[in-house]
């Protein structure tokens, strides 16, 4: 008679992977949620791009807990339309380059991303009220993209390294 439960070898993996998935979540939601400055300097995309890179695909997991609970805390707006597409427009340009290790790479990509964010944002308002509503509001958030860009550029720079040694470490010890 075998003492190993039958359920912790596959189950046992998923269930380590779930809480893992649910926890990087729930940092991207922390760190959003207490950043006192509030104008276009967050570490979400940082955090996107370490996920990516450690997680390939899976990274849309946390990422999408990530905006259901911003949901939930907030409420459906438009904004909301934006978080459905916009975190995974910087997924879908991380995958094909995760391989590389490269801080600097990586905060040229966040910092890209963080300048056409604005862009990206202004989409809903193409289908709601037409081209010149959609231009009008990127260009209106112009200086906001522009501080993005820095503070993307910046952060990942300083924090890619540090974050993926810590995350692959965590996902090391959890076997996943």
């Amino acid at each position: 008679m075998s003492s190993s439960c039958p359920h912790t070898n596959g189950s046992g993996a998923k269930l380590r992977q779930l809480i893992l998935f649910a926890l990087l979540a729930a940092i991207m939601v922390v760190f959003k949620e207490v950043n006192p400055i509030r104008m276009n300097i967050e570490i979400v995309s940082t955090l996107i791009v370490v996920y990516t890179c450690i997680f390939a695909w899976r990274a849309f997991i946390p990422v999408y807990v990530f905006v259901f609970v911003e949901t939930a805390l907030y409420g459906f707006e438009i904004w909301t339309i934006n978080y459905l597409y916009i975190w995974s427009v910087l997924v879908l340009a991380a995958l094909p380059l995760r391989n590389y290790r490269s801080p600097v790479l990586w905060a040229v990509v966040a910092g890209v991303f963080g300048l056409l964010f604005g862009a990206l944002c202004a989409i809903p308002y193409f289908f709601i009220s037409g081209a010149g509503a959609a231009v009008a509001y990127w260009i209106d958030g112009l200086k906001f993209d522009f501080i993005h860009c820095a503070a993307n550029f910046t952060l990942t720079l300083v924090l890619y390294r540090p974050l993926y040694k810590l995350i692959e470490y965590g996902k090391k010890q959890l076997n996943i």
